[in-house]
């Protein structure tokens, strides 16, 4: 039996929720997913997640929502964090960090399918060993699937290429988020293992990474701080969907998607609108703060 698991990249801000709000329900009629693993931590504002929108996501058909640095930026958030056996946080945090990284989802079929998230050292806060982190978390869910997927949140392409050889025929797949830039090397390693550097963002790419580009420029050039406001124009969903043998744990193929709003209507043509309403009042957005 074959699992397909679609894994999204960073969904950011407002413009990032609607198209996913319109898209992921017509995708998933269209496709037949098993599970839909989302990046969530640009969510609220570009940074951080509310109660509100991770009840939206997983109404949009989100199954396990990760997030990475910013995980405790919206203090709203800790409870859940505390509750939701679906939400992580990295699993490298240290002892004593509220939420858990490591879970054991279910596919709409029943099979578990194990779910790891990982914060990356180089050029980001302090964290715990990554690597060591997802040695521990693959020991404990080897006892339950061989179906896991890792996520690199991480800043280095090097530290995520080298996760993805470490763990090489031991996971399912291993894909990067937080730097919003696509990257050209999905692959299926020699091991079995799914691999891609950075999904890239879901949300506006005529932007810097999803914020007012002439914001950002400005406060580049005079050294100014600003509110980097989220931008609004060419919404893409950047996502990867993976194809694993059930019995092995092993990929059997990788997708990449970038999924743009004519992509998105092209669906709707074809499998007709969606019937999930997609409720984002702007009141769910709090005010953009630096990335």
């Amino acid at each position: 039996m074959e699992i397909k698991v679609l894994c999204i990249g960073d969904i950011v801000g407002r413009p990032g929720r609607c198209l996913l709000g319109r898209a992921l329900p017509l995708l998933i009629k269209a496709n037949h997913f098993d599970l839909v693993i989302a990046n969530a931590e640009n969510a609220a504002g570009g940074s951080g997640l509310t109660p509100q929108i991770f009840t939206k996501l997983t109404r949009y058909g989100v199954d396990v929502v990760t997030l990475g640095d910013h995980c405790y930026r919206r203090r709203e958030i800790v409870p859940l964090l505390e509750s939701e056996p679906q939400l992580l946080r990295p699993a490298n945090l240290p002892p004593g960090a509220i939420g858990k990284g490591v879970v054991v989802a279910r596919t709409r079929s029943g099979l578990p399918v194990g779910v790891v998230v990982l914060l990356g050292r180089l050029y980001m806060k302090p964290a715990d060993c990554p690597f060591r982190a997802a040695d521990e978390a693959i020991h404990e869910l080897k006892r339950h699937t061989n179906t896991i997927f890792v996520e690199i949140h991480a800043e280095a392409t090097s530290e995520k290429v080298a996760m993805g050889w470490h763990l090489d025929g031991r996971v399912s797949a291993v894909f990067g988020t937080h730097t919003h830039v696509p990257t050209a090397d999905a692959s299926i390693l020699p091991g079995g293992t799914a691999y891609i550097t950075d999904l890239g963002m879901t949300g506006p790419y005529d932007s810097i990474l999803g914020r007012d580009k002439r914001k950002v420029i400005k406060s580049l050039i005079t050294g100014m701080p600003n509110v980097y406001d989220i931008a609004e124009d060419d919404l893409r969903i950047g996502a990867v969907l993976v194809t694993v043998d059930a019995a092995t744990g092993k990929a059997v193929d990788l997708e990449q998607m970038i999924l743009t709003d004519e992509d998105v209507r092209h669906v709707e043509q074809a499998v007709g609108p969606s019937s999930q309403v997609v409720d984002d009042p702007a009141a769910d957005e709090p005010a953009g703060d630096e990335p």
